[in-house]
């Protein structure tokens, strides 16, 4: 188990906020999959899409 003290420092948290509909969802996606957390970004689309985003729950 790793120090929680050296845990806390490597971490970062920051927020995306922006009107409905501006891509927050898909820009989630990116950071998610460049960051190495996901293997494939899906993004917003309409509801026919074969890809839909993971962290898109709502």
């Amino acid at each position: 188990m790793s120090n929680p003290v050296s845990e806390m420092r490597r971490r970062r948290t920051f927020a995306i906020i922006s009107h409905p509909d501006a891509g927050k969802t898909t820009l989630t996606e990116k950071l998610l999959l460049f960051g190495g957390a996901i293997q494939m970004a899906g993004s917003v689309k309409s509801r026919k899409a074969a890809r839909h985003a993971t962290s898109d729950w709502m």
